[in-house]
């Protein structure tokens, strides 16, 4: 089990053969630079499922532009996009509802999407999982790797440790989306957050 970045970083240098990857995508900013690191050594699938966004236009806008991240950036990566269902969100995160930013409902946020691409890989004969999420300064990595482990037990297939944040990830994600011109939204997504004007992502 891989917990640190160093060691991940000693990891990619020994994956041969570009195993399948399914990257859970929170957006196509936080994909930017991720997809630049993994591309290199995985075959990656891009899982955009996001019932968390708030409202549905969001939903689709931040799809929209995932989808245009990978053709400005050129990458050979599928899209997928599972059907909007916030109701599934909302019964993951029930009774924490009134908690705020950085709390339980996040972890529970976290361990529902994840979930949802542990499912897909292991459905879909990926290799590896993992997400996107670990990119942004305001996301919990040791959060997001406790979970990914868990599911990597639950389901079978391999989580892939993330805190792309590091090596200054999530500056070159700025950068990158002002040279593509992609849409950097204000708010993490869900509706709570939306309310809250908590988070520049």
């Amino acid at each position: 089990m891989i917990t640190n970045y160093k060691d991940f970083k000693a990891f990619l240098e020994t994956i041969k053969d570009k195993p399948k990857l399914l990257l859970h995508s929170c957006c196509g900013p936080c994909s930017s630079y991720t997809l630049e690191l993994l591309n290199k050594y995985f075959e990656v699938s891009i899982y955009y499922a996001n019932d968390n966004i708030y409202p549905e236009n969001e939903f689709y806008k931040r799809a929209n532009e995932q989808i245009k991240v990978v053709d400005k950036m050129h990458y050979n990566s599928f899209v997928i996009i599972p059907p909007y269902d916030p109701k599934n969100y909302y019964e993951a995160i029930k009774g924490k509802e009134s908690l705020g930013e950085h709390s339980k409902r996040c972890y529970e946020c976290y361990k529902f999407r994840l979930e949802q691409t542990a499912k897909y890989a292991k459905d879909n004969n990926f290799v590896y999982f993992t997400s996107t999420l670990s990119i942004s300064p305001y996301k919990n990595s040791d959060w997001l790797n406790e979970i990914g482990y868990m599911l990597e037990d639950k389901y079978q297939v391999k989580y892939l440790y993330s805190n792309f944040k590091k090596e200054e990830g999530y500056k070159k994600s700025i950068i990158y989306s002002k040279e593509y011109g992609i849409y950097r939204q204000d708010y993490c997504g869900c509706i709570y957050s939306f309310k809250e004007g908590s988070e520049k992502q």
